[in-house]
């Protein structure tokens, strides 16, 4: 394995950490692509009425590996404070995300022919929607540090409520046994020490056994405009060239990549030791697609354009509703929401509250940086703004036929990738 400079480490320390070194292959040639000013915790949440007080704010920069061709933030924060026990976030809330989960365990379980007794853990399982689907026929292990954790193991499947790291893997290894799969899902970015964290993955896995990853895929935040996706959670922002070249490093083998479509675009890869499976076209294929994008500069200087204009171009629109004392609401408080929020700095007297689904742990708080509040979404059809902005722009078309079919008669704001506003009318509601 090459030698890679190890970051110093955030954890338990509530510090942050300066990147001046590529978190992949340690080279120091980074170059700025785009700063977003100092934005909050995305999950630090304030209970509504509460009373102001000081609040940290980090500065949101991406940098880019001019060695190894990653896209990655500048600044690492203490994951105790960007994932407190009680992180809010339920993943089995969003349908669209459901849906993959479920392809995922169809797709692997006829790649890798799965059999009864394999083990399959899933680092990052949060309330258990991933393992949901493996559970009924094969051994399923969760870890995740967060208390939703507990609502997995009420739903039956076993949890390691702990930080993932080399260490945790060994304990989990004593206990448990070796793996077929070890699956992460949304969290393979968010993960500091990335060297000691591929470690404890390659020994939890059996001699056969296949590591497969999900994470925002770099192409479409790029082509799309997804600067709402830049936060703290994110430390990296992987294209395929970017994983290969890390997981090669731990002797691991890319043999199977594809596009899916959570969280507006996302890369799924399966990594095994080298020769164990042969490697599909679809690794060649997306390597040639991603050529002009990741590799030369061009296209993170044409992004660094589109969000500015994005911003001025939200702002304008706004600016007209608002001169005319029509009423905002935002739907639904994803992490990205906090990004777009601040980035183009939306306040209660634009926003006039943001709605969320029934039982979500965010109702009742502010928007973080803000005094915007997260409501109960039936005051969405009980008040009926004029307009609603989709925080959750990336599954606008899932959300606004559920909205109006509830009810709502208002029409839509989506944000990115250029604003604009869908009239109620224009929406289609498919039985």
């Amino acid at each position: 394995m090459q030698s890679v400079k190890k970051l110093p480490q955030a954890i338990n320390s509530g510090t942050s950490i300066q990147v001046t070194h590529c978190q992949n292959c340690g080279d120091e040639n980074l170059s700025s692509i785009l700063f977003l000013g100092f934005l909050p915790p995305v999950n630090k949440l304030r209970k509504i009425g509460t009373t102001l007080s000081e609040e940290p704010s980090y500065p949101a920069q991406m940098l880019y590996c001019n060695n190894c061709f990653l896209a990655q933030l500048g600044l690492i924060v203490d994951p105790n404070i960007l994932f407190p026990k009680e992180y809010p976030y339920t993943s089995g809330t969003t349908k669209v995300l459901r849906d993959n989960f479920a392809e995922l365990y169809r797709e692997s379980s006829k790649l890798l022919k799965l059999k009864k007794n394999d083990l399959i853990i899933d680092i990052g399982s949060n309330d258990g929607t991933l393992l949901s689907n493996f559970k009924v026929n094969h051994k399923v292990l969760g870890i995740t540090p967060e208390d939703v954790g507990k609502i997995a193991v009420k739903n039956g499947i076993p949890t390691v409520q702990s930080y993932f790291s080399k260490k945790t893997a060994e304990e989990v290894k004593a206990k448990y046994g070796k793996a077929k799969v070890v699956s992460a899902a949304n969290v393979f970015a968010h993960m500091e020490q990335i060297h000691d964290v591929i470690d404890g993955i390659v020994l939890l896995l059996e001699k056969d056994g296949v590591f497969i990853s999900e994470s925002h895929y770099l192409l479409p935040l790029l082509k799309t405009v997804q600067y709402d996706t830049i936060y703290h959670e994110h430390m990296r922002y992987y294209s395929l060239i970017s994983l290969k070249n890390l997981l090669e490093s731990h002797g691991l083998e890319v043999f199977h990549a594809k596009d899916i479509p959570s969280h507006g675009g996302s890369i799924r890869v399966y990594a095994a030791k080298k020769g164990l499976y042969p490697v599909k076209p679809t690794v060649k294929a997306m390597l040639a697609k991603e050529k002009k994008y990741v590799t030369g500069k061009k296209a993170f200087t044409d992004f660094a354009k589109k969000t500015l204009l994005s911003k001025l171009a939200l702002s304008g629109l706004l600016l007209k509703i608002k001169k005319q004392n029509k009423k905002v609401f935002g739907i639904s408080a994803p992490s990205r929401g906090s990004t777009l929020i601040n980035y183009t700095g939306l306040d209660e007297n634009i926003l006039d509250c943001i709605v969320e689904v029934k039982g979500s742990h965010k109702i009742g708080n502010y928007a973080p940086g803000t005094l915007i509040p997260i409501l109960d979404e039936e005051i969405l059809f009980r008040k009926q703004p004029e307009y609603v902005l989709l925080l959750s722009w990336h599954i606008a078309k899932e959300l606004m036929p559920k909205l109006k079919q509830k009810g709502y008669k208002g029409d839509f704001i989506v944000p990115l990738p250029s604003p604009k506003i869908v009239k109620n009318s224009w929406v289609n509601v498919t039985k």
